[in-house]
């Protein structure tokens, strides 16, 4: 049994991201079976008890996340082109007035703030931002699972057995695409269910037979539903509520 640096073990056990073990470490936060480890690069066995200690709790507590449905126009993380990051949503007069989490906007909340996924200029919908980096992890971490589902207006008409083909055998970028669900919703909207998320990806698929692309929204992340969020508004996660 090898060890593994700390920090990665402590992922892994999803107490929290790797750049926040770093930073809880560093601040003698983590015991390592009983022992308190505060040296930055250290090695654990994976049989090794990791626990964070109150301090570390209590910050992980008031870390918080939030839901916007971002509207066309903005992007999801860092500003391009002359965009806005949807972050910029995130003020006391955009806070959804049916939002029933109880948290009050500070400005402390948007420190670090981050997306959980992407969602392109072009795209309506369900978009998570977060300060928790379990939260994040579970979202878009390498072995997620997490469905997404899209409503997905497009043109064009699908040859036979192209809608199977969405559902499974298509290829991205060299890589076969995981199984999807994928059924017409009406005569010209497609819904789509995914566990990915590759860059554009449903538009791509699209593409790939045959059909364009004129409206995409996500509705729905893992358990948590877009739902009556009006666009361009936001709310806090509920503490009862997750992904």
């Amino acid at each position: 049994m090898e060890p593994i640096r700390l920090s990665k073990r402590m992922a892994e056990l999803g107490l929290c991201s790797r750049r926040e073990a770093d930073e809880y470490i560093a601040r003698g936060w983590v015991r390592v079976d009983g022992v308190v480890i505060d040296v930055l690069g250290s090695k654990v066995l994976p049989t090794q008890a990791v626990t964070l200690n109150k301090a570390a709790e209590r910050e992980q507590a008031n870390r918080v996340t939030v839901l916007i449905n971002k509207p066309i126009g903005y992007v999801s993380g860092q500003a391009e082109d002359g965009y806005q990051p949807a972050v910029v949503l995130v003020k006391p007069d955009n806070q959804w007035v049916e939002d029933k989490s109880g948290i009050r906007f500070e400005r402390e909340h948007l420190k670090s703030l981050v997306p959980a996924g992407r969602l392109d200029i072009d795209s309506v919908g369900l978009l998570v931002l977060t300060q928790d980096g379990r939260v994040a992890k579970h979202l878009i971490g390498e072995d997620s699972t997490v469905e997404k589902e899209y409503l997905v207006r497009v043109s064009g008409q699908l040859a036979p057995g192209d809608l199977k083909r969405l559902n499974y055998g298509l290829e991205l970028d060299g890589q076969k695409l995981k199984r999807a669900e994928v059924w017409w919703q009406n005569r010209d909207q497609l819904r789509f269910i995914l566990q990915e998320g590759k860059k554009r990806q449903i538009r791509r698929m699209c593409e790939a037979v045959g059909l364009r692309v004129v409206g995409l929204k996500r509705i729905r992340i893992g358990k948590v539903e877009l739902g009556d969020l009006p666009t361009g508004q936001w709310r806090y996660l509920n503490a009862d509520e997750m992904f």
